[in-house]
C-alpha cells in the first residue's frame, strides 16, 4: 500500500508538534517539512534564555537524528513559494517540487510593525527569531539606552533581554493604559509596574509613537503628546500578524483582518489543506500561545487519519515569571459586577495583587489575576475549568498558598475529575498522569514527563504534576520520597545520612558511591553544602572546588560590574581602633568602596579577583577572618550595647553575641542564617526577625527561632524562656542540627517551620523536651563542627594551589580585567553601570 504524503510548511513549535503527532499515530505516512529558517525547530517560549548561554542547542526541540530516525524529510532555509492546489504540488524557493495528499500550513506569525516614519533606521529590531537575538546582542554592545515598544508578554520578555545584556537604562513604551492589557487589569498593572521600576525599568503608558528620529541610526522617539524619548536601540514588540501570504496567493479564504480561516477540524476552504497555530483563524480568533497551537496540531493530525476531533476554542489562561515577577491570569480575568463579585487583595509594599472573580451566588470561581505571588494558580485554574464548588468564604483561596498545607493540596487534587486537563500544551489529563504513576511506576515528575510528555511544553503545570504524583503514590500506600535530582534517587536527608555513614568527603566520592552520571547544577551545590555541614572542611579542597556555586568558588560575592566584595567578620559589631585603621588602610590601598552594614560589620566592594588573596592576607595578619557573606552559613550575630553601656540593659548582650558568633561561624546549612542578641525587651538588635534571636530577661534569656526579614518578613517564635546562657547554647545546638539535618535545599528556617507538622509546638518538643532522643547526638555533632572550624580565607592565602584560581588571566596573573570600570560616587567609587560602552 502506497504511503500518503503529508507536507508541512513551517518548522516552528507547532509545525514540529504536528510532525511529532503524525509520526506517533502512524508509520504509514511520508512526512516532508519545509522551513524558511536555517535551523531546526526551537523553543520560542524560552527564547530569552538564549542570552544566558548563546547556545541554540539548548533550545532545539528535537535532535537532528530524531528526524532521520522517524524518516522525516526536513528542508531548512527553503520556504515554499507556490502551491498548485489542482495538481496538489508544492514548489520551494530552491526549486524542489513535491506532490502531497495533505498539506498543513504552520507558517506562524510575524511581528506587527507599526507604520511609523523612521522604523527602518539602524538600531530598530524585532524580537521573534534567534537571528533577531543575535542582531540585538551585537548592537547592544554599542548602545547605552534601550527601549521596547509594547508592554505585552513578549515586550516584557524583550525588556528582560535588554537587562540581561547589561542595559540598565531601559524603557517600556505601551499604547494602552496598562501593561499586559490582555491579561491583567489596571490595579494589577500598577503593582507590576512598581515591581519593574524596582528593577530599573521605566514604564511609559498611553504613549503613541509618531516618529523615529536620527540620521542613519535611531536617536529618539517622538510621541503624539509632544514628548521625546532618547534611545540608542529599539525593539518592536507591538503584537503579531498571521503569516497568511501564501494562503492568499493560492486562493484560501482568509479573515478580514488576516488569518487563514479554518473549521473545527482545522481544515481550510480547500479540505485537503489544513492550517494550525498562529496563522490559523479559528472561531474568529488568532491564538497567540503555544498550547492552543498544540491542540490544533492534535486535532488536525487526528482528522487526516480518520479520527474525528473538534477545536471548540481554547482557554487562554497563562502563568509566567516576567523579570522575576510571577504574573498569571485565568478564566475570565475581567468579568465584573453584576455578572461577578470580585474579591481583591493588594499588598503594594510587597508587590502582590490578587483578584478572584466569584459568581454572584458565591458558588463558583469564574476567573482571576495573580501578580507577585502565583503558587495557587494551577489549583485556581482547575477550580474554574472543572466548576468546582468554593469554600464558604472564597477569600480563603487568596491565601491558600500561604498555608502550604499538604492536606489542603490533597483535598483539592482529589476533588478534580479524572478528565481535568492538567497539561494544556500536550492535552494530558489527571487520569493519564495518575495512570502513569500507578500503572507505569512513574514516581517523579521527570518520569511522568518521559511517559506522557506532560510538562514538556511551557512547564507551568509541573507543580501540579508533582502534587498528582505524590497524591497517587499515597493512594497506593507508597512511601513518597522527594529525590534530589535525576543523578540521585535519594532525598536530601537520605543523602545526608548516607554521606555520613560512608564517610564520603568529596563530590566525586559521593556521586561515584551513591549516584550516577556527572551531576548537575542542582545536586552539585547541594552535595557541597551537605559535605560542609557534615565535616566543616575547607570547601575549596581538591574534589569539591568545581562543585561549588560561583560565590563559594571565589569565597566572595560577585557584585555589579564583575567585581567582588570583601567582608571580614566583626563578632557582635565590636572592633578595636587598630582594626578599624587596618580596614581603612586596605580599602585605600586597593581602592575599595566601604560601607557599614545593618549587620554591624564593614563591607568593602570593588575588589578585582586577583587582588582578593592579597587583601585577605593583610586582613588576616591584622586578626580578621572570613565573614562568610558568600556562603549558606552564619552571617552575623547583631547586638545592642547591652548592660555594658545602656542604662536599660539587663545582661551583657555584646559578650554573648560574640560568644554565639564565634561558636557558629562557618557552620554550613541549607540556607544562610542570622542571629541577634538584645540586652532588654526594647529589642534594639531586632532579635525577633532572625533565624534565632536571644533577648535578655531579668531571669536569663528568651530564645526565639525561625524568623527572617527580607521580601517576606516573619517574626520569630518563642522556643524557651528565662534560660541561662549554657542552656541557651545547648538549645541552639539542637535547633541548628535539626534544621541542617531535615530542611530542603535553599529553605530558610521560617519556611522550614511553616512546613513542619505541629509547628512551633512540635519543634519545642524536639529541641527542649528531646522527644526524638537526639539531643546528645546533635550537641556532639555540633561540637565536632565547632572544633573543625578554620577560616577559609586563611587556608586559601596559605595554599599556593588555591591562590592560583584567583586570577583573571592564566598567562598574566597580575593583569586586571580591563572591562571592570568604576565611577566617582560621593567621594568613593562605585561599579560603572553595565550599559556604559567600552571605548
Amino acid at each position: 500500500m502506497k504511503k500518503k504524503t503529508v507536507i508541512i510548511i513551517g518548522n516552528g513549535m507547532v509545525g514540529n508538534k504536528i510532525c511529532e503527532k503524525l509520526r506517533s499515530k502512524s508509520e504509514n505516512l511520508s512526512i516532508v517539512m519545509f522551513s524558511e529558517e536555517p535551523i531546526r525547530a526551537y523553543d520560542r517560549v524560552h527564547l530569552t534564555d538564549y542570552f544566558k548561554t548563546n547556545a541554540v542547542e539548548d533550545l532545539f526541540l528535537k535532535e537532528k537524528v530524531w528526524y532521520e530516525e522517524n524518516e522525516i524529510e526536513l528542508h531548512l532555509n527553503d520556504p515554499i513559494v507556490d502551491v498548485n492546489t489542482i495538481l496538489r504540488e508544492v514548489s520551494s524557493l530552491h526549486g524542489i517540487h513535491r506532490s502531497y495528499d495533505f498539506l498543513i500550513l504552520a507558517t506562524g506569525s510575524e511581528a506587527f510593525v507599526p507604520p511609523i516614519p523612521g522604523v527602518n533606521k539602524i538600531g530598530v529590531f524585532l524580537y521573534r527569531t534567534i537571528e533577531d537575538l543575535d542582531l540585538i546582542q551585537a548592537y547592544a554592545a554599542t548602545a547605552s539606552k534601550g527601549t521596547v515598544m509594547g508592554g505585552g508578554l513578549l515586550g516584557l520578555e524583550a525588556a528582560k533581554a535588554l537587562l540581561d545584556l547589561g542595559m540598565a537604562d531601559t524603557s517600556i513604551v505601551e499604547f494602552a493604559a496598562r501593561l499586559m492589557p490582555r491579561q491583567i487589569d489596571d490595579a494589577a498593572s500598577r503593582v507590576l509596574e512598581a515591581k519593574l521600576m524596582e528593577l530599573g525599568l521605566k514604564c511609559l503608558l498611553q504613549k503613541s509613537a509618531i516618529a523615529i528620529r536620527g540620521e542613519e541610526k535611531i536617536e529618539e522617539i517622538a510621541f503624539a503628546d509632544g514628548s521625546i524619548l532618547e534611545t540608542d536601540l529599539l525593539i518592536i514588540s507591538a503584537g503579531i500578524r498571521p503569516r497568511d501570504e501564501l494562503a492568499k496567493k493560492i486562493g484560501l479564504a482568509v479573515g478580514p483582518r488576516g488569518g487563514i480561516m479554518v473549521n473545527a477540524q482545522m481544515q481550510t476552504s480547500i479540505p485537503d489543506i489544513y492550517a494550525i497555530g498562529e496563522c490559523a483563524l479559528a472561531h474568529d480568533m488568532i491564538y497567540g500561545l503555544v498550547a492552543p497551537g498544540y491542540e490544533m496540531a492534535e486535532i488536525a493530525a487526528s482528522h487526516l487519519l480518520g479520527v474525528e476531533k473538534s477545536f471548540s476554542g481554547f482557554d487562554m489562561s497563562t502563568k509566567l515569571k516576567l523579570l522575576g515577577v510571577d504574573v498569571a491570569s485565568f478564566g475570565d480575568p475581567f468579568i465584573d459586577a453584576p455578572y461577578a463579585l470580585p474579591i481583591v487583595f493588594e499588598d503594594s509594599h510587597n508587590g502582590i495583587y490578587k483578584r478572584l472573580n466569584v459568581s454572584p451566588d458565591g458558588q463558583r470561581l469564574l476567573g482571576g489575576i495573580l501578580v507577585g505571588e502565583a503558587a495557587a494558580y494551577n489549583m485556581l485554574l482547575q477550580t474554574v475549568n472543572n466548576n468546582l464548588p468554593l469554600p464558604e468564604n472564597p477569600a480563603e483561596l487568596l491565601f491558600e498558598e500561604k498555608k502550604n498545607s499538604e492536606k489542603s493540596i490533597s483535598n483539592g487534587i482529589a476533588a478534580l475529575p479524572d478528565s481535568a486537563l492538567i497539561c494544556s500544551c500536550e492535552g494530558i489529563s489527571k487520569a493519564q498522569i495518575c495512570d502513569a504513576v500507578t500503572l507505569q511506576n512513574c514516581e517523579n515528575a521527570d518520569a511522568v514527563k518521559q511517559c506522557t510528555k506532560a510538562g514538556s511544553g511551557c512547564g507551568g503545570c509541573v507543580p501540579m504534576i508533582k502534587d498528582l504524583v505524590t497524591f497517587s503514590m499515597k493512594q497506593q500506600g507508597k512511601y513518597v520520597r522527594n529525590t534530589v535530582c535525576e543523578h540521585f534517587d535519594l532525598s536530601r536527608q537520605e543523602l545526608y545520612d548516607l554521606i555520613k555513614i560512608h564517610e564520603l568527603k568529596s563530590y566525586d566520592e559521593v556521586i561515584d558511591t551513591l549516584g550516577r552520571g556527572h551531576g548537575c547544577e542542582t545536586c552539585k551545590p547541594l552535595v557541597s553544602s551537605l559535605l560542609a555541614s557534615l565535616w566543616n572542611e575547607m570547601i575549596l579542597r581538591k574534589g569539591n572546588d568545581v562543585a561549588q556555586d560561583s560565590n563559594d568558588r571565589y569565597l566572595a560575592n560577585i557584585q555589579k560590574g564583575g567585581t567582588y566584595s570583601v567582608v571580614p567578620r566583626i563578632p557582635g559589631g565590636e572592633i578595636l581602633p587598630d582594626k578599624l585603621i587596618v580596614i581603612g588602610q586596605v580599602a585605600k590601598k586597593y581602592g575599595l568602596y566601604t560601607k557599614i552594614t545593618g549587620g554591624q560589620r564593614i563591607d568593602m566592594f570593588g575588589a578585582h579577583i586577583n587582588d582578593l588573596p592579597n587583601i585577605w592576607e593583610e586582613l588576616i595578619a591584622a586578626g580578621f577572618e572570613s565573614g562568610h557573606a558568600y556562603g549558606k552559613a552564619l552571617r552575623t550575630v547583631k547586638s545592642c550595647v547591652g548592660s555594658t553601656w545602656c542604662r536599660f540593659g539587663l545582661h551583657d548582650s555584646v559578650s554573648f553575641a560574640i560568644q554565639i558568633e564565634e561558636r557558629y561561624r562557618g557552620i554550613r546549612a541549607p540556607h544562610k542564617f542570622k542571629s541577634a542578641v538584645s540586652g532588654c525587651i526594647r529589642e534594639c538588635a531586632e532579635a525577633q526577625s532572625k533565624d534565632f534571636g536571644i533577648i535578655a530577661t531579668e531571669k536569663g534569656w528568651n530564645l526565639y527561632v525561625c524568623g527572617n526579614g527580607g521580601s517576606k518578613p516573619q517574626h520569630a517564635l518563642l522556643l524557651a524562656s528565662d534560660i541561662d546562657s549554657e542552656t541557651c547554647i545547648r538549645y541552639i545546638d539542637r535547633f541548628l542540627m535539626f534544621y541542617i539535618r531535615t530542611a530542603d535545599p535553599l529553605t530558610r528556617t521560617a519556611t522550614w517551620l511553616n512546613k513542619m507538622d505541629g509547628g512551633i509546638d512540635y519543634l519545642r518538643n524536639v529541641v527542649v523536651n528531646d522527644s526524638l532522643n537526639m539531643a546528645t547526638t546533635w550537641e556532639q555533632d555540633m561540637q565536632k563542627l565547632v572544633s573543625a572550624y578554620q577560616c577559609e580565607w586563611k587556608v586559601a592565602v596559605e595554599d599556593p594551589n588555591i591562590r592560583k584560581r584567583f586570577v583573571h588571566f592564566v598567562n598574566a596573573p597580575d593583569e586586571k580585567d580591563s572591562n571592570v570600570r568604576f565611577d566617582d560616587f560621593r567621594g568613593q567609587k562605585k561599579a560603572a553601570d553595565w550599559n556604559t560602552p567600552v571605548l
